[in-house]
């Protein structure tokens, strides 16, 4: 396997997020795997204090550069993006690449944005849509990008497709909604392959243990196993049974906010691609 992935999304100095989550999980399944950070973070947020430095100049220049070299990404991942003016600059790359193009609208959860996203950014994370073969949302970026049932945070498999739809809409080619429930408390990963054109469900048991860092590592398992040929809906099977599993073995961790040391866990990933 000789695949290039880009991931654009910051890099802490402590903790396991972010490209710091992401790189060694698709390093192991075999992929060489380059970085564009949006940002240098000391430390996981979680901490209440940190020291955030904007790279959105950087960034601007090493496109521009990159291009001139001629190099190119066979999958490109956005995550966490410190300013609008990064999502314009990142709309118009991602409308130049060639290769599969993954977006994580990182905007808020529990119902409500983030502290410092204001509304502005959902707009800019629309324009990133448009751009998007998957679309990762978790079910409150989900609402807000579609504006349905925004502010609620449970949503039936009815409003979750009709959420699907409109999606669709803004220009996505497949989607995958992480972490949505119902109102009976059982928790679902909710899609729709653009490839195979056929929505998808993939119950999941939630385990009430938060680690920062989840949602990066679930994306980047679910990209690898697409990467290998994979659907859609067994990626994120995969992707959804790998992660419980990181959870499982690292639930009693002192200082959860570092989140999952996943070097020492990459042997479960290999076992449950063998379990599909």
């Amino acid at each position: 396997m000789d695949k290039k992935i880009l991931l654009v999304n910051d890099i802490p100095g402590y903790g396991k997020v972010a490209t710091q989550a992401m790189l060694p999980i698709l390093s192991h399944m075999g992929y060489r795997v380059f970085n564009l950070p949006t940002a240098l973070i000391s430390n996981t947020l979680d901490y209440g204090k940190f020291e955030i430095l904007d790279t959105t100049t950087y960034m601007k220049h090493t496109i521009e550069l990159w291009k001139e070299l001629g190099f190119t990404f066979d999958c490109v991942c956005t995550g966490f993006l410190v300013s609008d003016e990064q999502g314009k600059l990142l709309a118009e790359f991602l409308s130049k690449e060639k290769g599969l193009k993954v977006v994580d609208p990182i905007m808020g959860d529990n119902g409500s944005l983030y502290n410092g996203v204001s509304e502005k950014r959902i707009d800019t994370m629309k324009r990133l849509c448009k751009h998007s073969d998957i679309l990762i949302p978790n079910g409150t970026e989900a609402s807000f990008l579609s504006n349905l049932y925004v502010g609620d945070t449970y949503h039936t498999e009815e409003q979750c497709y009709k959420i699907i739809e409109e999606l669709l809409l803004l220009g996505a080619k497949s989607i995958v909604i992480t972490s949505t429930k119902d109102g009976t408390g059982n928790h679902f990963i909710r899609g729709y392959d653009g490839i195979n054109k056929e929505y998808f469900h993939v119950p999941f048991k939630h385990i009430p243990v938060r680690f920062p860092g989840t949602g990066d590592m679930f994306s980047a398992v679910m990209v690898g196993e697409v990467l290998k040929g994979r659907s859609l809906k067994d990626s994120v099977k995969i992707a959804a049974r790998t992660l419980g599993q990181w959870i499982e073995e690292n639930k009693d961790n002192k200082d959860k906010f570092q989140g999952i040391p996943v070097e020492q866990s990459l042997h479960i990933l290999d076992a449950e691609e063998k379990n599909l």
